[in-house]
């Protein structure tokens, strides 16, 4: 007989179903698992043969082969050992055949027969429910699990679950776990000065817009940064399960509590590669799907290696980290908000400032680590001026977070409600609209359509950095509560693209 129950192999956020069979055969002892297991996977034999053991329980003298099926998709993590040993307590009639109907699960199991709290819980929950089985999962997983909206079954250890199918023992489902309490956060109000980077971050806030400052040491570019998730909109459901998925996958929803503040990641500037994009050799989400439909800032932008950069390109273009292997291309969403910041040059100040000793090629070469086109993905130039004692002496700010976000808030309902007759597949803002889309919303007037067509031959603007322009232009008008994109908006976008000082000659012809 060939006892089976489901469980699930992880492609990106999605749970795909895995059929594990049991089957006991004569000949020599012998514990074998199939199915493309990676070195994990094999280990389960041991960790389910110790659980066996020590709750009284001893493996026939036959030979065991489980089947993961499909055989070609690859298996990797410890979250197999469960749904092994129930299969295993079938054949052996340790529980009733008819147990595990309908059923699947996932678990790591202690040499003790108890079970640890595993990753991908949620997801493996949503998927149960998707194809109609309930999930059995370690206790600690399981306020995790409840928040998939299925038949959730919770156990401390593999004997608890005997003694449920036996009737010695009532599992109650459990609780979804709360939702974190987190303190308020940073208030922009903290920055004196610095008026037209609050202005900067406002529009980036509003239609969700990459953003690069750029500024000497200790003018506010990081401050300002740390500052713009309080401006953004709480999550929606949709993209909270989202999220709290993609934490699920990588480990990191401790007691099943969810947030529904938006994420913010700050990796250092030696980040590699797999950290930042790939996850490393087991394809768990990077940095930029952790900081999906949340922001990603990157400090010392020139200092982050070449290949980090350029890596960044797609993700920023399409919204998805597609992981390369082998035998596998995993995608996990990634649409989130660049900020970025940086010195002018290597020398802090910058020659303006008069700091640089090897100006102007310090500059060039210090800037010149960011290709041209990572930068056309930048919607948002923002030169920081140094802070004065002056600005330190200034009182406090009568803006603070509170009332950007209103404004912000309130863009963000009028992205919402254009975007309703439209298809769109992604978030409601403006830095998501797509070419036919732009052509539909970001409608100019004869005097604004000349302005655009004078700086795109004048500065040579690419297609992509052309329609960024726009968008920002439709964002910018939505703060001010317009309808039509006028010419001082375009105007003010344009600022925001070039800093080239010959810009304004041109915007104020």
């Amino acid at each position: 007989m060939v006892s089976r129950i489901t469980t699930f192999a992880f492609d990106g956020i999605e749970a795909r179903p895995v059929d594990v069979q049991v089957q006991l055969l004569g000949g020599q002892p012998h514990f074998s698992i199939v199915g493309l297991p990676d070195k994990t996977v094999a280990e389960s034999r041991e960790r389910v043969r110790a659980a066996f053991s020590s709750i009284g329980l001893a493996l026939p003298p036959k030979r065991i082969i489980v089947n993961l099926a499909p055989a070609d998709l690859p298996k990797e993590g410890s979250h197999y050992d469960l749904a092994i040993a129930l299969a295993l307590l079938v054949s052996i009639n340790a529980i009733p055949s008819d147990a595990l109907e309908r059923m699947a699960a996932i678990g790591e199991l202690s040499l003790d027969g108890h079970l640890q709290p595993t990753y991908g819980a949620l997801p493996a929950a949503i998927g149960a429910e998707a194809i109609g089985l309930s999930l059995i999962c370690p206790e600690l997983s399981g306020a995790e699990a409840a928040w998939g909206g299925g038949n959730v079954i919770a156990i401390e250890s593999l004997m608890a679950f005997i003694n449920h199918c036996a009737g010695r023992l009532q599992l109650k489902p459990p609780e979804a776990g709360n939702t974190k309490a987190l303190p308020p956060p940073p208030d922009l109000r903290d920055v004196k000065g610095q008026e037209g980077a609050k202005r900067a971050l406002e529009i980036a806030a509003a239609g969700g817009h990459n953003l690069v400052f750029c500024g000497p040491p200790g003018s506010g570019k990081s401050m300002l940064a740390t500052r713009l998730p309080g401006l953004l909109p709480d999550l929606s459901p949709k993209e909270l399960l989202e999220i709290s998925q993609i934490q699920s996958i990588a480990g990191l929803l401790e007691r099943g509590e969810l947030s529904r503040r938006r994420p913010y990641r700050a990796p250092h500037h030696s980040a590699s590669m797999a950290a930042l994009v790939d996850g490393g050799a087991r394809a768990r989400p990077g940095e930029v799907s952790l900081a999906h439909h949340g922001v990603l800032f990157l400090d010392e932008l020139p200092e982050f290696p070449t290949q980090v950069l350029e890596a960044l390109r797609q993700p920023l273009e399409t919204g998805d980290a597609v992981i390369s292997r082998a035998n596998r291309h995993v995608r996990y969403p990634a649409r989130f908000q660049l900020i970025g910041a940086m010195n002018p040059c290597r020398c802090g100040g910058g020659p303006a400032e008069g700091n640089c000793r090897k100006k102007p090629k310090c500059l060039q070469d210090y800037q010149g680590r960011l290709s041209g086109p990572f930068l056309d993905r930048i919607d948002l130039f923002c030169d920081v001026p140094p802070v004065t004692v002056a600005d330190l002496n200034l009182p406090p700010p009568a803006e603070g977070t509170k009332e950007v976000a209103a404004r912000v808030l309130k863009a963000r309902r009028i992205q919402a409600e254009r975007f309703a007759g439209m298809e769109h597949d992604t978030r409601a803002v403006n830095a998501d609209l797509s070419s036919k889309q732009i052509e539909e919303v970001c409608v100019l007037d004869d005097a604004s359509r000349k302005l655009l067509t004078d700086a795109a031959e004048r500065f040579s603007l690419s297609a992509r950095a052309y329609h960024r322009v726009l968008k920002l232009a439709r964002t910018i008008a939505d703060l001010d509560g317009e309808r039509n994109i006028a010419r001082h908006h375009l105007a003010e976008a344009l600022t925001y693209r070039w800093r080239d000082p010959a810009v304004s000659s041109l915007l104020t012809a």
